[in-house]
């Protein structure tokens, strides 16, 4: 299990699910189809992005794996509970964006919130499956984390609503907290 690149496997799913784009080509266009968004649309992708970005910003430091297994259960639990409140603080976030000026806009972001919301959940659970494993044999324990890791990669993909808009789309590309967490989704070199 490659625990260091959890923290930035975690870190880019929360970019993919606030709207960053890499300038890569996905098989859809990322290319607005003419002209550019609304100051009113840009303003709420940057309240989108900056509410799926407060992720980003809690304290997650991954365990190492080299510690003895007392250790890296305590460890393991702490990273855990780090990534359930970085879920929920930002599902929080999402929720309280207010109502979008463009349609479909805020049914968008409801689902991203509870996308937040059910991955909190994914790891709250995940954390105290790790506290109750024996200390002595964490296997139990760390297979709970990797589970609740591999939750990330079984997502629907939250914004298809927002790619389906043009002028959402466009606001995520222009919005400069979407850009921000753009900057943020760095692919790992190992």
């Amino acid at each position: 299990m490659r625990l260091s690149l959890v923290a930035t496997a975690v870190v880019a799913a929360a970019c993919a699910l606030a709207g960053c784009t890499n300038g890569g080509n996905s098989g859809t266009s990322s290319t607005p189809t003419s002209g550019a968004a609304s100051p009113e649309a840009v303003a709420y992708m940057d309240k989108v992005c900056g509410a799926a970005s407060e992720f980003a910003k809690i304290e997650k430091t991954a365990p190492k794996i080299d510690a003895d297994s007392a250790k890296l259960k305590a460890e393991m639990a702490a990273y855990m509970g780090q990534l359930a409140d970085a879920f929920t603080k930002s599902a929080e976030g999402l929720k309280n964006v207010g109502p979008s000026p463009v349609a479909g806009g805020e049914e968008a972001v409801n689902k991203m919130a509870e996308t937040f919301t059910s991955l909190g959940a994914v790891f709250s659970d995940a954390k105290t499956k790790v506290e109750q494993a024996d200390a002595n044999n964490a296997t139990g324990g760390i297979q709970a984390a990797g589970e609740a890791i591999a939750k990330l990669s079984e997502l629907a993909d939250p914004l298809r609503d927002l790619k389906a808009n043009p002028e959402l789309q466009k606001a995520t590309q222009t919005a400069p907290k979407c850009q921000e967490m753009q900057r943020l989704n760095v692919t790992p070199t190992s």
